[in-house]
């Protein structure tokens, strides 16, 4: 049977686009990281930049770093860029990760009403959290094994109430953005990275009341998901993020963003 010549063009040339469609969709990865990454705009600053530089697209799956974790161990992502470092070293020695490397560090902040009735205000986290479970007062739990939960839960416990939190302790179940909300909505404490704080516009009544403690330190590690789990991941493009992002190039791009003047990243890759 043959075809018409120009009808023999068009399946061409339709041919020719499928390729290049499929050319396209293959340039990119999938990456597992936090809510904090996302929810303070980083990723707006940052993956525009690594595109310019490499031409690779990155889909963002936002979550709590216990779940991108998990994400990353079944193999739906290539790349990982998460803050529990703990975590981070127990997925490598498990074989799912090739190797964690530095990349930024921020810090937690206590946040809580200006007024603060439980005066837990100051440079203690564990001293303010001991205050906050003999008082009457709301706290806003992310509950989601996040980064952030998995912080404050060793704060809970070196304030020996890792138990007994105290009658207004809630668990949301939910993202850091989420979180701060229902802590304005409720008057609430919460505990928080910096950057999404800074970022955060509806802050009502709330403040910054702990910081500069050394235990809020919060660093953040970049990892490729290892093939040998899963063949299918994009191990390449991957290892060009992680190469980018701890580059001169990519540290800049995170130094450089900030909010009203605030940096709300450190870069530390040549630590």
């Amino acid at each position: 049977m043959s075809f018409p010549f120009s009808r023999a063009l068009r399946l061409g040339a339709c041919a020719a686009l499928f390729g290049v469609s499929l050319k396209v969709q293959a340039q990119s990865l999938v990456m597992a990281s936090t809510t904090s990454t996302e929810q303070s705009g980083l990723f707006a600053h940052l993956l525009p930049a690594f595109k310019k530089a490499t031409g690779l697209d990155v889909k963002v799956v936002a979550l709590g770093t216990g779940q991108a974790l998990d994400m990353a161990r079944r193999g739906d992502a290539d790349v990982l860029f998460v803050h529990d470092k703990a975590a981070e070293e127990k997925f490598v020695a498990e074989g799912f990760g090739l190797q964690r490397f530095d990349v930024m560090y921020n810090d937690f902040v206590l946040i809580g009403p200006k007024a603060d009735p439980a005066n837990a205000k100051g440079q203690d986290i564990v001293a303010a959290l001991a205050k906050l479970s003999s008082h009457p007062v709301n706290f806003v739990s992310r509950g989601d094994k996040s980064g952030t939960h998995a912080a404050e839960l060793r704060f809970w416990k070196m304030a020996n109430v890792s138990e007994q939190k105290g009658s207004g302790y809630k668990e949301c179940g939910c993202g850091m953005g989420p979180a701060l909300n229902m802590a304005a909505a409720q008057a609430a404490y919460v505990l928080a990275d910096r950057a999404t704080w800074l970022n955060f516009k509806n802050r009502a009544d709330l403040a910054i009341l702990v910081e500069g403690d050394p235990r809020l330190f919060n660093p953040y590690g970049v990892m490729v998901v290892n093939p040998a789990k899963h063949p299918h991941v994009k191990q390449a493009y991957a290892q060009q993020f992680v190469d980018w992002v701890r580059s001169a190039q990519g540290q800049r791009s995170i130094a450089d963003y900030k909010i009203d003047g605030q940096p709300l990243f450190f870069p530390n890759a040549g630590r």
